[in-house]
């Protein structure tokens, strides 16, 4: 168990990622790929990973590097997920790459304590700068190759989640939102008590917390190795299977386009959904997410009605006619 020791000032630091995070991510898509974990969730995805593999030596060069510091399970070295960036994967590489020469070698001694330190991260000179080039370039390979195809799904389950968190907050505070992370974690006042492979205690110190939603996060959450840095907790969002998410959505792509299906289908998943909350989840500009309602409007496949400053969206029975027609399911929200 991880008991996190929350003081007042903690409880009004906490925050909440607004979207993935992409070297999160990849770690644990990593560490799913490694295992049997999560056959319905991720079994498509892990065959389908397998297929380009094979056909990409060096994507598969490029895992096969992480492999060697990212186990299924034990110590990760914390210098491989830098701070929250907001989905934004160079700005991570680019703090990667900057890790300072002590921190990368206190961490690989700690990695060498549990299992060999792979001969590309020892050197007689200057072994930091080209050993943290080498796993840079690693993982932007395979966040091309095990993330990238599915990245819109992936966005779309964390956003949900995100919506949901804030929920939470606006109707109960910070207490809320901690006893929201049941059953992974319990909000045990003034700890949060999170089911954890080892035993750990975490002191904020007035620091807060950043909670980072993850689709490749699995049944438990996961936190950084070092008490010092600044405190995350990544947790594990509800997910739909990627295969499932797709087939249908490909048999509307064909029908409306890409663009404009992940609307309707994004609009169709909760009750209603504002122009804003659209562009942020589909990522999209916002000039764009409007003209793409607007169409679906014309169509009778949207209502629009204005509420205070925001205009919302709601799916009509035609539009979920069509897509209970096409196969495709929804995800996060409500159908009511």
């Amino acid at each position: 168990m991880l008991r996190i020791h929350f003081g007042w000032r903690d409880l009004e630091n906490i925050r909440i990622a607004q979207q993935p995070e992409p070297l999160w991510e990849l770690m644990c898509a990593v560490c799913r790929l490694q295992t049997s974990q999560g056959l319905v969730e991720f079994g498509h995805w892990r065959r389908e990973t397998g297929r380009r593999l094979s056909r990409d030596r060096r994507a598969s060069h490029a895992l096969h590097t992480l492999r060697t510091v990212i186990p299924a399970s034990g110590y990760i070295p914390d210098f491989l997920t830098p701070s929250v960036t907001g989905e934004c994967l160079e700005a991570g590489l680019d703090e990667l790459r900057a890790t300072p020469r002590d921190r990368l070698a206190a961490e690989l001694t700690r990695f060498a304590g549990t299992r060999p330190v792979p001969g590309w991260m020892r050197g007689p000179h200057e072994p930091a700068v080209a050993s943290l080039k080498l796993v840079s370039d690693a993982l932007r390979a395979s966040f091309r190759t095990l993330l990238e195809p599915h990245w819109r799904h992936v966005r779309s389950a964390v956003v949900d989640d995100v919506a949901v968190r804030t929920r939470d907050v606006l109707g109960g505070g910070s207490a809320a939102l901690l006893e929201g992370l049941h059953p992974f974690a319990r909000w045990n006042p003034p700890f949060l008590d999170v089911d954890y492979p080892v035993d750990r205690e975490l002191r904020l110190d007035g620091r807060g917390l950043t909670l980072v939603p993850s689709y490749f996060c699995w049944r438990r959450p996961t936190a950084l190795a070092d008490p010092d840095l600044d405190p995350v907790l990544v947790y594990p969002v509800m997910k739909q299977p990627l295969d499932i998410a797709r087939a249908g959505e490909e048999r509307l792509e064909r029908l409306l386009g890409r663009t404009r299906s992940a609307v309707l289908v994004d609009v169709a998943g909760h009750r209603t959904r504002t122009t804003t909350e659209l562009a942020r989840a589909l990522g999209l500009a916002p000039a764009s997410a409007s003209y793409q309602i607007g169409v679906l409007r014309g169509a009778g496949l949207v209502v629009s009605r204005r509420d205070g400053k925001h205009v919302e969206h709601t799916a009509t029975p035609l539009a979920r006619n069509l897509l209970a027609g096409t196969g495709t399911t929804f995800r996060g929200g409500s159908k009511t």
